[in-house]
């Protein structure tokens, strides 16, 4: 397969029975997100009080009483900082995977600097968590048309996968044009497995987690997935970050109105949201849910 975008098929399951789905987490700090870079600096970031720890201790617990597996993509920044949250979700089976070092885009490093930043996070994390780290997730899903040389670079540094292409328009990300499924785009690539999306009435929805699971009424969530299990016997893919579970983080000054929107929308309801969405679906890990496609990355 070496035209681009070449489309991994995998055999639906009739009627999604017996699917599992991906759970993923986003492991940041709520003053390293793309929303914040005006207001707070990277050499800033250690001024600021972190709130990680008993999120994660938290959603670790609920994972942990319901039996689900999880991927966490941990940016290394924040594993140089909790190594023992690093031990903890792998000793309780999670995967540990990349979310690269400091929360820079991946669309605004060089080739040469991108590779030297996630060879760096991988390792650091594979000596932290003393497992292997084969999946990578860019800040800001920032792999896009404009740099899919990214997805070469991940496998010169070691990885199998990424999951770091959201297929729709926004203003911050997006290659609306992308498969909406696992892809390999040329032989020396990555797998890439995108965020999960809806097409209904000839459109395409974003469905797979974040903002949007904050803005949508949980039925609709719930109904978009479910029709992707049943309706094209396919997996999904969810993601979540551990500061939309804490709405009392601090709120720093400067921020614009479509950051401030973006950002704390609806967050005292995310947790009531994610407990009832864990319990309806079936979850796992992203390397086993997708393991199928990730083998073929290996040819």
């Amino acid at each position: 397969m070496t035209h681009c975008n070449a489309v991994l098929q995998l055999a639906p399951m009739k009627s999604g029975q017996g699917l599992r789905n991906a759970l993923t987490v986003d492991v940041e700090e709520y003053f390293q997100v793309c929303a914040f870079e005006g207001v707070i600096a990277p050499e800033e970031w250690e001024n600021w009080p972190s709130r990680l720890e008993p999120v994660m201790q938290r959603l670790l617990d609920l994972l942990a009483q319901r039996e689900v597996k999880a991927t966490f993509f941990v940016l290394g920044w924040v594993a140089e900082r909790h190594p023992r949250l690093i031990q903890r979700l792998v000793a309780e089976g999670h995967e540990l995977a990349s979310h690269g070092y400091a929360h820079v885009r991946a669309d605004r490093q060089s080739p040469e600097l991108f590779f030297k930043d996630v060879l760096r996070t991988r390792l650091l994390l594979e000596d932290l968590g003393g497992v292997a780290v084969v999946g990578y997730r860019a800040s800001t899903y920032s792999i896009h048309r404009g740099n899919l040389w990214a997805l070469q670079r991940l496998r010169e540094a070691g990885y199998r996968y990424s999951s770091s292409i959201y297929p729709i328009h926004h203003d911050l990300y997006g290659m609306p044009d992308a498969p909406r499924f696992p892809f390999r785009r040329t032989p020396d690539s990555v797998i890439e497995i995108p965020v999960t999306t809806l097409e209904w009435a000839g459109r395409r929805f974003p469905c797979g987690g974040g903002g949007f699971f904050r803005l949508y009424p949980y039925f609709l969530s719930r109904w978009a997935l479910r029709r992707i299990n049943r309706e094209e016997g396919r997996s999904a893919l969810f993601y979540c970050h551990p500061w939309e579970f804490d709405p009392e983080q601090p709120r720093p000054a400067g921020l614009g109105w479509k950051g401030r929107f973006r950002h704390y929308l609806n967050l005292r309801r995310t947790w009531p949201r994610f407990e009832r969405l864990v319990g309806d679906f079936s979850w796992d890990r992203m390397d086993r849910v997708f393991a199928e496609a990730i083998g073929e990355g290996e040819m």
